[in-house]
């Protein structure tokens, strides 16, 4: 039998394998690390580069199977997995995680309520009606605004910890990226911007977005907070910075780039 990656996840965290060397690693062999029960769902994810296959499933409890002892596998939010795996492995977290939502929360049709099955690895099928569903993307944009040396940072109150990040938010229907983030900009801060640079996207598997980052330079206005969404916002220079996000976030490596001086 050919070895898979197993992700493995508990609630909110990822079952890692602790190496000899005190790095980690997702569990890679013939069968699960885990007891898997008969209702289990275990879902063939698109396989890593090289072709080892992956499968992913959830569990209530980290109880390992025959072969582990019962300190073995190690639960670790998936966020912070970033600093444990290879960007590979995190990258493909993210993926199984995304999916692993989308099935919990499609288990019956939502036009006639029958159960739905699936018919792909990533599509079902209603088992009635016939309806087909396949996960869906939440897109939002991030903008790094510039004004001469400065830049724009704010602190949602939505954030966990006292740092601050970038203007962001949803897109909505019919309008497009660009107008996603000048329409973002004027709500959250009051400030109008110009000339829009794309700088990259990332997947944001909390719980399953995708996040499309931009540069753009200040046009006018005085700094008006949308209180119900932000709580402090402000122009920062290089030498005078307050807490910043994680590097795992698209938010960092925008401000990172601009630190390094690349943007001008």
């Amino acid at each position: 039998m050919k070895k898979k990656y197993y992700f493995v996840f508990c609630k909110d965290d990822l079952l890692l394998q602790p190496l000899p060397d005190g790095s980690f690693t997702i569990p890679l062999q013939e069968a699960p690390p885990t007891e898997v029960k008969p209702w289990t769902h275990l879902m063939n994810i698109t396989p890593m580069p090289d072709g080892t296959p992956v499968v992913a499933y959830r569990i209530d409890s980290p109880v390992p199977s025959v072969g582990y002892a019962a300190t073995s596998l190690q639960p670790v939010p998936l966020r912070q997995s970033y600093y444990h795996l290879t960007r590979p492995l995190y990258m493909k977290a993210g993926k199984c995680q995304e999916l692993l939502y989308w099935d919990q929360n499609t288990r019956f049709c939502g036009v006639c309520g029958a159960p739905m099955r699936m018919d792909t690895d990533i599509s079902k099928k209603c088992t009635e009606c016939g309806k087909e569903v396949w996960p869906q993307l939440a897109t939002a944009v991030i903008v790094l605004i510039h004004r001469g040396d400065e830049v724009l940072l704010v602190r949602a109150k939505n954030f966990k910890h006292d740092f601050y990040g970038l203007v962001a938010g949803f897109v909505e229907t019919g309008e497009t990226l660009e107008e996603a983030v000048c329409r973002e900009t004027m709500e959250e801060t009051g400030v109008s911007i110009t000339n829009l640079r794309y700088f990259g996207s990332q997947p944001w598997p909390y719980p399953c977005g995708l996040m499309v980052g931009f540069n753009a330079d200040y046009v006018s206005g005085e700094i008006h907070l949308q209180r119900s969404e932000i709580a402090r916002g402000g122009w920062f220079s290089r030498d005078h910075l307050p807490n910043i996000p994680e590097k795992l976030s698209i938010a960092r490596m925008l401000i990172d780039d601009w630190l390094k001086g690349s943007e001008k």
